[in-house]
């Protein structure tokens, strides 16, 4: 063997050799991970031509071998790792048959096959594979991102939040972590908001006497929690991969196990989603950027001249009492809150829907499907245990007791009215959607009063009888078998009166400096995270939102800048909302047979709004245009996608060269020798730490991700809590000095009087952070978990 090594082992070596010299090269990393695999492949074909790279694989034809599948160890977990006394045979690495004998040289077999293979990988997860849908996602998160950030929306956040932290100790360090997390939030995009921060808030802390590490290292960490909070393109791009490697990976579990498929083994779907996992990285966001703004403030407080508090003048709006604030910011708001869900608990409130299949519900089912084989029923015990298994045969001799599980059938006109009738005595007086609206209005009023607690209360006031009005009415008239036209008639009057008391409250709620500059971007980030958080849809037309609320939102910013009227952007706004709730409240199917006056009318509104919609969107656009800001959006936004599409394609290009020698086999196969997964794990992990120094995210995603994942996603670890550890990993490694990527984007818009020692020093802290909410994380993975399951039940 060369240099003492196994050929496969020479092989890897090879390929990662000329992975980093292309990249350190200058050539395009989108380029060059392409072309450092084909470099790769020839000089490993070249080598085995030439009988240099020899694997020693186990010789399965031994007696050994065969003793050990008769005492039924399985044939995926014999390897030279956890059986090295076994028998070998040497054999090249592309093996081809001549004249009934083994030779080397076979590398044309292996080309023609890897050709097919890159054909078909490409069509799969580039072209027309079912994750493209999730990918395109990709696109409008980054055209979201960029857009937001070319409004300059960081400049007002900065300064709104400097305001308010500002007179604490340390203030303008907690400023950056909370404008970092609603950045994160907003945009998803690292880079960007590293370079924004350094540009924006550097210079300011600087001036104010904060010491340069604390200033450096808080603005370092703060721009990567783009890389967790969502809508984190790296999550959305992690899900995509992650989604089919546990998928696959939980099959073949369940078949080497003896079971049929994944769902019989684990009583579940082995399925994770992309709106799943950001569901899942939502809190451990949250809690990283609590201990960034702990830690500022801790520093401040041990050391007071080095982040001392600053009073920052500018800010507008009425003066507050303090009884005022708690009043109308905690205690009314509380209240309100805390009456809509004691109502809810009471059956006051809910969902009035009494609509009613044709088919009947199918019977209940066991827990666990216990109609298995004795080696898959083994399996079931050990991985549920004796007590579920023993309770799914309670639950199904019960069910086969009660005649077995109950087929759906076709129910008769008798049975849905009865159905129906059931429905429609148990449906609670207040509809849900008209609770929640309620509820919006009334806050709205609540907070105007409270921003402008001397201001003219009578408008507030009337608003308020009309919200208890709207309630009312919907109690009284309108029950849960009122067509959509009527309830529109009986909520007209009451919903006039409210909306007229939310308008009149609007020019209050401006005075506040912090509502003005958090709510428009806050609205767009409800909008988008709670429409996939609350399983309304999925990323991509969520991501299809937000990338034409960040365009009317630029396009608002910037015709009010240049005092021209930005009514239209409202009034656009103002028609999606109108698409969106009459859309959904009558049935807009124009096919049918017979259609109601009240659904045609609703439809002619919800088309008429649409016009408005698509002409107020295009309207933006030319705003943005004309004022120079489209087409550097456009132009970045297009170089980003590309470059993610070009390096998928190249990393496709160098994992199949990685498989054809047998390179991602060997590496399972090492790792599966471990009897721990966790260890497992924890290895991957040190690994994936180690690459995030010379690797972008995007490659250990593209390249190492699929490589390793059969094992780590093949195991009983949660997949959510493994792929949320795995960003907040790479996350840990782009902030770490001296290669972390995050600090050579600040490097290059630090002033002068910063140097690279400052930032080293100042993001260290930063670092054990990130490596303490890991461990936190690893203890504590129902930080992960929480969210998901309260969502799904």
């Amino acid at each position: 063997m060369l240099f003492g090594l196994d050929g496969i082992e020479l092989g890897l070596l090879i390929v990662f050799l000329c992975l980093f010299g292309g990249i350190l090269s200058g050539f395009p990393v989108a380029f060059a991970i392409g072309g450092s695999g084909v470099i790769a492949f020839a000089i490993i074909a070249m080598l085995d031509a030439n009988g240099l790279l020899i694997h020693q694989a186990i010789d399965e034809s031994s007696a050994e071998y065969a003793k050990l599948l008769a005492e039924g160890v399985r044939q995926d977990s014999i390897s030279v790792f956890r059986y090295p006394d076994l028998p070998r045979v040497a054999e090249p690495i592309f093996p081809q048959f001549v004249d009934g004998v083994v030779t080397g040289g076979g590398w044309e077999t292996a080309v023609d096959r890897n050709l097919s293979f890159i054909v078909n990988r490409i069509n799969e997860r580039v072209l027309a594979g079912a994750s493209i849908e999730t990918l395109l996602a990709v696109l409008m998160f980054v055209l979201m991102g960029i857009t937001l950030e070319r409004s300059r929306i960081a400049d007002d956040l900065l300064t709104t939040m400097a305001r308010v932290f500002g007179p604490l100790p340390g203030g303008l360090a907690v400023s950056v972590v909370v404008v970092g997390a609603f950045l994160a939030a907003s945009t998803g995009i690292v880079g960007a908001t590293v370079v924004t921060m350094g540009l924006l808030s550097l210079p300011t802390m600087l001036r104010a006497g904060y010491h340069p590490p604390l200033a450096t290292g808080v603005i370092a960490a703060s721009g990567t929690l783009g890389q967790i909070i969502p809508p984190s393109i790296v999550i959305v791009l992690l899900g995509t991969l992650a989604g089919d490697l546990y998928s696959t990976a939980q099959e073949e579990r369940a078949q080497l196990v003896g079971c049929s498929d994944a769902l019989t083994y684990l009583g579940e779907p082995a399925v994770v989603s992309v709106g799943t996992l950001f569901q899942a990285a939502l809190l451990p966001g949250i809690l990283l950027a609590v201990l960034y703004g702990l830690y500022a403030f801790g520093f401040a407080m041990v050391n007071p001249s080095k982040a001392p508090a600053v009073q920052v003048d500018g800010g507008k709006g009425d003066v507050v009492t303090r009884n005022e604030a708690l009043t109308w910011f905690v205690g009314v708001p509380g209240a309100l809150i805390g009456a809509l869900l004691v109502a809810g608990q009471l059956g006051l409130v809910g969902s009035q829907d009494v609509s009613v299949s044709s088919f009947s519900d199918a019977g209940q089912t066991a827990s666990l499907r216990t109609t298995v084989g004795p080696e898959c029923q083994a399996s079931m015990i050990e991985l549920h245990g004796q007590d579920a298994w023993d309770a799914a045969v309670a639950e199904q001799a019960a069910i086969d007791a009660a005649g077995g599980v109950a087929e759906a059938h076709r129910m008769s006109e008798d049975e849905i009215a009865a159905a129906r009738a059931e429905k429609v005595a148990n449906a609670p007086l207040i509809g849900k959607g008209i609770a929640v609206s309620a509820l919006l209005m009334a806050l709205w009023l609540a907070v105007a009063v409270g921003v402008a607690p001397t201001a003219d209360k009578r408008p507030m006031m009337i608003g308020g009888a009309g919200i208890a009005g709207l309630l009312l009415f919907d109690a009284l008239f309108a029950g849960p078998l009122a067509s959509p036209g009527t309830r529109v008639l009986i909520f007209a009057l009451p919903l006039a009166v409210a909306l007229w008391g939310c308008a009149k409250a609007a020019p209050l709620l401006g005075r506040n400096d912090l509502l003005r500059v958090v709510f428009p971007p806050l609205v767009l980030i409800v909008a988008v995270l709670g429409s996939i958080l609350g399983g309304i849809t999925n990323p991509t037309p969520a991501a299809a939102l937000g990338a034409g609320g960040a365009i009317m939102l630029a396009a608002y910013r910037r015709l009010e800048a240049q005092g021209r009227n930005p009514r239209m952007v409202l009034y656009t706004t103002l028609a999606i909302m109108v698409m969106l709730i009459v859309g959904t409240n009558f049935d807009m199917r124009m096919g049918q047979e017979t259609v109601l006056f009240e659904n045609r009318l609703a439809y002619m509104v919800v088309f008429a709004a649409f016009l408005v919609a698509m002409f107020g969107i295009l309207w933006s656009c030319w705003v943005l245009f004309a004022d120079g800001v489209l087409t550097p959006v456009v132009r970045e936004t297009a170089k980003v996608t590309s470059m993610v599409f070009t390096i998928l394609i190249g990393s496709q290009l160098l994992n199949l060269v990685v498989i054809s020698f047998g390179g991602e086999h060997y590496i399972q196969q090492f790792l599966r020798s471990f009897d721990n997964e966790f260890v497992v794990f924890l290895t991957v992990m040190g690994v994936l730490f180690i690459l995030g120094f010379v690797l972008d995210f995007l490659e250990i995603i593209y390249i190492v991700i699929p490589i390793v994942g059969p094992v780590i996603y093949g195991g009983t670890m949660d997949p959510k809590w493994v792929t949320i550890m795995i960003a907040v990993n790479l996350q840990t490694s782009f902030l770490t000095p001296p290669f972390g990527f995050a600090l050579f984007y600040l490097r290059g818009v630090a002033p002068p009087e910063v140097t690279t020692g400052h930032i080293y020093r100042g993001v260290i802290p930063f670092v054990l952070i990130q490596v303490l909410g890991l461990a936190l994380l690893w203890f504590f993975p129902s930080v992960v978990t929480i969210v998901p399951n309260l969502i799904g039940h």
